[in-house]
């Protein structure tokens, strides 16, 4: 077997074999009854209250996958496929949620809308967020564009960056390394490597975080190709926080982050040699909270996001654009009874073409939420959306649910109705190819069912969900057009999870997706997830993994026909070990453990068995 293959094991046993310290980080509690949701509400509610299945990705949880990526992360959970997640760094990521396209998945980052102004669909490219700088992630899929404005069809994916520490002045320094390889060629050399630091504290009512990353990756061609070149990609991040405490009823805090990443790839047309990618992100902003009467809160949240990014292939092309967001809005709860929104959202996008080109959106939006003492619980609101082009568009939504207390838990049973809307992206209506400034926006519709059991160690729930898709903009024989009642999807989510035994919990999920209208391009009907996790003592935490992908259509462009893509399974383990306790953990992330072949976009490689070692630091 191979040397270095053999030396990599080693230092795994020698990470795990170390003598247990006093307390575990990573948490085995699931604290079911207990938890609380906030993004389908703003509010923070109890589960058992919420009227949606919202997924929660805790600090604990994002502990317990070091070492990979934001996309590989949210690609194990229920109603989600983000292709090239299982491919090489710098891979393109296309997010489906629902059998739904990416421009239906809003990205919402520390409170405020992220998109691309200068992309065809205005997409977030999840490659410029980086894991270690995230606290926690919730997901909300359906129609959400009461909350959350345009583009939150299918999901929103609501992100917070981690918060200062309480300490005058604290750390957090992580690395790992590892390998980047294919099936057929497992040589085990070292060429993925990631590092990032913290430094952050709280100095009487100021307070302040800085960080940085990097990533940097070379050992894999994105192209199957028996030419076997190597394809690096290389990221860099800074993020800087500050805030201040003016009083306990009002505080204020400004951010800036700076996201710079390269990548070479591979292309069909063979007129460049080396082909290359860059993209730069820049977001500065500010976020205020002022509290009145103890029960209301005046919120704002505003920034101003800059993209550049250039693509240096056989199609040569500069994108730039800017995007200005302003939310206010006013939350009051009454009693604990009724929950109350009342706010404005104001965005701005930029974008160069052969002139500045620009459109405004003005939203005034209100949502009500009724917790009833007899567990009646409605979520309800409604969006009018003023758009600079197309005019004026209502969407709303009526959200009802009902739990019923057990002894020790709860049964749910609820059921949404929610509108929601697409704007035209600048390049639909101003770009160079097919253009057209007559486009409406797109509309989606989902209805949705489904019950919840949970007490203190299990959770279950099953959710159907039907969706229909209008004034869908496809490119036609003369350009970007909406065509009515295009697409209907429909499908089931399952998810569980379950307190085993004190040190073990296990996490499944199943989802099922028929997209009907179109070839469903690269989204599985059937997908599968499910880890079991133990505390194996109370230093050293274990997790295995299993995912499952069913057969799909893919495009294959060298024959420009469709072509069927064969199911595929992935087992993944995870080994962390506390060598100091609370201060320093070491860890191993085994990926494709049983090396399997697989495609997962028609003529790229995909990674096959992989190892990555690393470390966490706090201080």
């Amino acid at each position: 077997m191979n040397k270095q293959f053999l030396s990599l094991c080693a230092i795994a046993l020698a990470y795990t074999s170390v003598a247990a310290q006093d307390e575990p980080n990573e948490s085995m509690k699931l604290q079911k009854l207990d938890e609380v949701v906030i993004s389908d509400s703003r509010f923070e509610l109890k589960r058992e209250n919420s009227g949606k299945t919202v997924i929660k990705i805790t600090a604990e949880e994002l502990l317990q996958n070091q070492g990979k990526t934001v996309a590989e992360i949210i690609n194990t959970k229920s109603g989600i496929e983000i292709n090239g997640s299982r491919g090489r760094d710098g891979a393109v990521l296309g997010v489906s949620a629902r059998g739904g396209r990416g421009k239906q998945v809003l990205i919402v980052i520390d409170g405020v809308r992220v998109s691309n102004p200068s992309s065809p669909s205005s997409e977030y490219d999840l490659r410029l967020l980086a894991t270690a700088n995230i606290e926690s992630i919730e997901i909300i899929k359906g129609a959400a564009s009461t909350l959350y404005g345009t583009n939150a069809a299918t999901a929103v994916i609501n992100i917070t960056t981690k918060k200062a520490s309480n300490e005058a002045i604290s750390g957090n320094f992580q690395t790992s390394l590892g390998t980047q390889q294919t099936k057929d060629n497992q040589n085990y050399n070292l060429s993925r490597f990631s590092n990032s630091a913290q430094v952050s504290g709280t100095l009487n009512k100021f307070d302040y975080s800085v960080g940085f990353l990097n990533r940097y990756s070379d050992g894999l061609s994105a192209f199957v190709s028996s030419a076997d070149e190597k394809d690096f990609y290389s990221e860099y991040s800074t993020d800087v926080k500050i805030g201040y405490k003016f009083s306990e009823s009002f505080k204020v805090q400004v951010y800036g982050n700076q996201t710079k990443i390269k990548t070479a790839y591979d292309e069909s047309f063979g007129t460049v040699a080396n082909p290359l990618y860059e993209s730069k992100q820049e977001r500065v902003g500010l976020a205020s909270v002022f509290s009145y009467n103890e029960s209301g809160s005046i919120n704002m949240n505003a920034a101003y996001s800059n993209y550049d990014a250039e693509d240096m292939g056989s199609y040569p092309g500069a994108f730039k654009g800017d995007n200005y967001t302003v939310d206010v809005y006013n939350k009051y709860n009454f009693n604990d009874k009724f929950y109350t929104i009342l706010g404005v959202n104001y965005i701005q996008d930029e974008s160069e073409f052969s002139e500045l080109k620009k459109i405004t959106i003005t939203d005034p939006y209100a949502n009500i939420v009724y917790v009833s003492p007899f567990g009646l619980n409605v979520n309800a609101g409604a969006r009018f959306n003023n758009n600079s082009e197309y005019g004026s568009h209502v969407v709303y939504n009526i959200n009802p649910s009902y739990s019923y207390k057990l002894d020790n838990g709860y049964v749910k049973v609820l059921s949404s109705y929610a509108t929601s809307y697409i704007t035209p992206s600048l390049s639909q209506l101003f770009g160079f190819f097919g253009a057209n400034p007559e486009l409406n926006p797109e509309e989606n519709s989902t209805i949705e069912g489904g019950l919840e059991y949970a007490n203190d160690k299990l959770r279950l729930s099953a959710l159907y969900f039907n969706r229909d898709e209008n004034e869908t903009i496809v490119y036609g024989s003369e350009g970007y057009e909406n065509i009515d009642g295009f697409i209907k999807a429909q499908g089931v989510e399952v998810e569980l999870d379950w307190s085993l035994c004190e040190n073990l919990t296990w996490n499944a999920n199943y989802t099922f997706t028929e997209r009907k209208g179109d070839n469903a391009i690269r989204i599985p009907k059937h997908k599968v997830n499910t880890s079991f996790n133990y505390q194996l003592s109370d230093a050293t935490f274990a997790s295995v993994s299993y995912a499952y992908t069913g057969d799909r259509l893919d495009t294959d462009f060298s024959t420009f026909s469709d072509v069927s893509l064969d199911s595929f399974s992935l087992v993944n383990l995870y080994v962390s070990h506390q060598l100091i306790n609370n201060k320093l953990r070491v860890f191993v992330n085994a990926q494709n453990l049983l090396n399997e072949e697989f495609v997962e976009t028609v003529g790229y490689t995909t990674l096959g068995r992989n190892f990555s070692l690393g470390l966490n630091l706090n201080l």
